[in-house]
């Protein structure tokens, strides 16, 4: 079952479901999930790999971080590819997890992102990687809303996440056992 807006506001409320929301999301969200802000982004440098026990990633390179004093934005040309970190903070309970999509006005523009499952028991910022599939620049505010998230019951409770991820690193920091 999809939680719907009066549970995702009581569960922000009582138990920090989702932290740091626009005040837009906070007072009148949109269908039935919250819209998240893009808050950092990030090249790529590096190789990456991906073993049966062990793994590394691409150092994740800063490029540019959200100041709430000031605007700013950056261009996102066709074929550049980066990792970005949301605003919003989230603290997900064992009988949840959210599925993380992009919002539509990205896919009308070429921009192609992933879509993140934000599984029970994790807790911090999410990334989702944003690719320029199209023909044209697209220029892209740090604060703009970017992503849905959309919450689910796991019936039955879930399995606490475990993974390295947690907390919201962007990379390893060089080859890892996998846990």
């Amino acid at each position: 079952m999809i939680l719907g807006v009066t549970e995702m506001l009581r569960r922000v409320r009582e138990e920090n479901l989702v932290e740091g929301l626009a005040e837009r999301e906070l007072n009148n969200p949109e269908g039935a999930g919250f819209d998240l802000r893009l808050g950092k982004l990030f090249r790529l440098e590096g190789r990456g790999f991906l073993g049966i026990d062990e793994r590394e990633t691409p150092k994740g390179i800063p490029v540019a971080e959200y100041d709430p004093a000031k605007r700013s934005s950056f261009v996102i040309k066709p074929g550049d590819y980066f990792l970005t970190e949301t605003i919003e903070k989230f603290h997900i309970p064992l009988e949840l997890l959210a599925i993380v999509k992009p919002r539509t006005m990205l896919n009308r523009s070429g921009i192609i992102t992933s879509v993140s499952v934000v599984d029970p028991g994790y807790t911090g910022t999410i990334h989702q990687a944003i690719f320029n599939a199209g023909p044209s620049e697209v220029e892209i505010e740090l604060g703009a809303r970017y992503a849905n998230a959309m919450f689910f019951e796991v019936k039955g409770g879930g399995s606490s996440y475990r993974g390295q991820w947690q907390g919201g690193r962007i990379s390893t920091d060089g080859r890892e056992t996998q846990v």
